[in-house]
């Protein structure tokens, strides 16, 4: 089980998320890839980071935009799970 964070602790982490925003009880991110083939690579390195966390954004795929958004349903809104995920997006992002 993980704690919520509060609206500070959501703002402090966003501040060293750049390019993540906050929608209601998500955080969010696009990113416009080269191509499809490098828009799918990214979804394949989120697939394994998030499947090692064990905590899945949900993505939406068009062409060569991604869209990330991550929440912790089975606690009703922002956890650590989050922002730590959300930083190795951004991670996987970076390195293609």
């Amino acid at each position: 089980m993980a704690d919520l964070l509060t609206d500070t602790q959501i703002e402090t982490a966003l501040a060293g998320l750049g390019a993540w925003s906050r929608e209601g009880d998500s955080i969010t991110r696009t990113a416009e890839l080269a191509d499809f083939p490098q828009a799918i690579q990214v979804v394949n390195v989120v697939a394994e980071r998030a499947e090692t966390a064990q905590h899945h954004p949900d993505i939406d795929i068009r062409w060569r935009t991604l869209t990330f958004t991550l929440s912790t349903h089975s606690e009703g809104g922002l956890t650590e799970k989050d922002t730590a995920l959300a930083a190795r997006i951004d991670e996987a992002i970076s390195s293609v």
